[in-house]
């Protein structure tokens, strides 16, 4: 019998898709686009997207855990092709008190999920 994952956070897999939206100097929403978090730190993401990012570009991020979403407004660091996708470092900008208690969590699940899988 298979057993069912009894984790109170989402899967790994789940756990790295996010969306994004690009906002323009004077604020405006721009591409709405979705990516994947290749890995995460209280300050900041690597994340891969399927069209490129320019560096310093803001972009408002949407994560999710358990039952609450983060928004939060980043700007590239630096970008790089990679296997036909692109890999960008996006360092945070805003984050509200909440929200950064609530994404302390996600890194930890991420963290966590990740050793995880490399130790199996």
């Amino acid at each position: 019998m298979k057993q069912t994952e009894q984790r109170r956070f989402i899967r790994y897999d789940a756990l790295h898709l996010l969306d994004y939206v690009t906002l323009d100097e004077n604020g405006n929403t721009g591409d709405y686009s979705m990516g994947r978090t290749i890995d995460v730190s209280i300050d900041g993401i690597k994340l891969e997207t399927t069209s490129p990012l320019k560096v310093d570009t803001r972009l408002l991020i949407t994560v999710g855990l358990e039952d609450d979403l983060v928004d939060l407004e980043g700007k590239t660091t630096h970008t790089a092709p990679h296997n036909g996708r692109f890999i960008s470092g996006v360092g945070f900008l805003k984050i509200s008190k909440d929200g950064r208690r609530i994404f302390a969590k996600y890194v930890e699940a991420f963290r966590q999920r990740k050793t995880e899988l490399e130790n199996q």
